[in-house]
């Protein structure tokens, strides 16, 4: 149906319904990026369904141009017959549909209804004197088995989507012009003669409004901006890589899903990687599968190091015994010795970016960290040692609204001590007061950052609903039906 005014949510269903190739039963290229979307079946079939509810809605009223017609009958003069304020009031549709064409993909309403209303007015002149009749009323129009197509083709450009509409066509099986007021029943049969006249002007204005349509939102596609911020530190590149694949019963689009620099230009990246499924969402089906490789997650793993921003200063903790030597000092009582009473600080610098895997059953994170031990002797800070850890948990990713979210459990951990001002001191003394620590302390810190999230591909309008995870090698895939919010 036309899409004259269709709101920005809508790009959305567009981006993943349409595709500028047929069915194809594999990629031309393995280069692919770091973030993938699977629509179903079941996601065209929503996708198509809220298509052409909000054509529907942005359709009518449609307002036709005026229409008249003049006849000459011998010995009694002219007629003028006028239809005025044509209104196309109201569509109904029973059946719609949605597949691959050969240009691109087709999208078909058939057996629809509508409704029309206009004003009619006749008048016949005389050649015998200076007099004329004129009678009019309105009328009724029922169009049935109308139906209405068109195949619109998608391409990449630079990273952007290209839409354009490469077929559209209306046709009405049965219209039936009903006249009311004066004296219709002798008209009905010059009005009936305008028939061909209104049933051309409503195809032809809604293959116009369709055209327009996806020319406006083909607009709307080259704005949409080519990252998005998460914070001040990191966007992700939202560019797409390649060309949308179709098959029999999903569309697959890839985009580039990496963090960058919020500060630096997007440039996008490619992913050679052998073909593979990227849906791997179990029954019931859902209506999207986002897989993310973990490449994404290791991306703004380095780009939050690079900005120095793995940095933390420990002063306070749920037991403050631990960032004082008396709490030390059968630990490490040369700490104790040295510094008696004196509280700590606990200076703590990833020395690498966290590596994060993920394989079919685990998400696994390694974090290298130095924890420098600083005491508060008066006024003035001394680093008295720097241990350095090696802290291995597992991540447990969930969905907030439309974010993806995580948090970790400690897992494993090794200390080697780095350099110290107080002497050796063995390592296995401090692994139970390193444990509390980590899991009192270290963990929650780390989660209250995770449980932030950040945002999932999905244009401001849609929401996730019924979303579950699962765990791939090398990457997680979201599993999840959409519900339409509007703007």
């Amino acid at each position: 149906m036309a899409l004259s005014s269709v709101p920005l949510s809508c790009l959305f269903l567009l981006l993943l319904c349409l595709s500028s190739r047929p069915a194809t039963a594999g990629r031309q290229s393995d280069a692919r990026g770091f973030i993938s979307a699977v629509v179903t079946e079941k996601g065209l079939d929503f996708a198509k369904d809220l298509l052409v509810d909000q054509a529907v809605h942005t359709l009518v009223p449609l307002h036709l141009a005026n229409m008249e017609k003049s006849f000459k009958i011998p010995l009694m003069g002219g007629i003028r017959v006028k239809m005025s304020n044509i209104t196309l009031a109201h569509i109904e549709v029973s059946s719609s549909t949605i597949h691959p064409g050969d240009s691109g993909v087709v999208i078909e309403v058939t057996g629809a209804a509508a409704n029309l209303s206009m004003d009619w007015s006749y008048a016949w002149s005389t050649w015998l004197g200076p007099f004329e009749i004129s009678d009019g009323g309105r009328a009724s129009i029922q169009v049935k088995g109308m139906e209405v197509g068109f195949t619109v083709s998608m391409e990449n450009q630079e990273g952007s989507l290209k839409m354009a509409v490469t077929d559209c066509g209306c046709h009405m099986e049965d219209i039936l012009i009903t006249l009311e007021g004066g004296a219709s029943w002798f008209y009905q049969g010059l009005v009936n003669a305008f028939e061909d006249q209104i049933r051309a002007a409503v195809e032809t204005a809604i293959k116009k409004k369709t055209i327009e349509g996806i020319s406006k939102i083909d607009s709307l596609l080259q704005k949409l901006p080519k990252e998005v911020r998460v914070d001040d530190i990191v966007s992700m590149n939202v560019t797409f890589v390649g060309e949308p694949s179709s098959g029999n019963s999903s569309v697959e689009f890839d985009i580039d899903g990496l963090f960058t620099d919020a500060h630096k230009v997007v440039v996008s990246n490619l992913l050679h990687m052998n073909s593979e499924p990227s849906n791997l969402c179990e029954e019931p089906i859902p209506m999207l599968g986002i897989s993310l490789n973990e490449a994404v997650f290791n991306s703004a793993s380095i780009v939050y190091f690079e900005a120095g921003r793995m940095h933390w200063i420990v002063d306070k903790v749920p037991d403050q015994s631990l960032l004082n030597t008396a709490g030390w000092r059968f630990i490490v009582p040369q700490l104790y010795k040295k510094y008696p009473n004196d509280d700590m600080k606990l200076n703590i610098s990833l020395s690498s970016p966290p590596v994060i895997k993920i394989s079919r059953k685990n998400i696994d994170a390694s974090i290298f960290a130095d924890m420098t031990v600083n005491v508060l002797d008066g006024s003035e800070v001394v680093p008295v040692a720097c241990i350095s850890m090696v802290v291995t948990a597992s991540g447990v990713p969930e969905i907030l609204g439309n974010n993806l979210a995580a948090s970790i459990v400690l897992g494993d951990f090794t200390l080697n001590l780095k350099w110290s001002k107080i002497g050796n001191f063995h390592m296995h003394l401090i692994q139970g007061v390193m444990r509390v620590f980590l899991n009192n302390v270290f963990i929650p810190y780390v989660n209250t950052r995770l449980r932030r999230g950040f945002p999932l591909p999905i244009i401001h309008g849609f929401a996730l609903q019924n979303a579950s995870i699962l765990y791939s090698d090398s990457r997680i895939v979201v599993c999840t039906d959409l519900m339409f919010t509007e703007l």
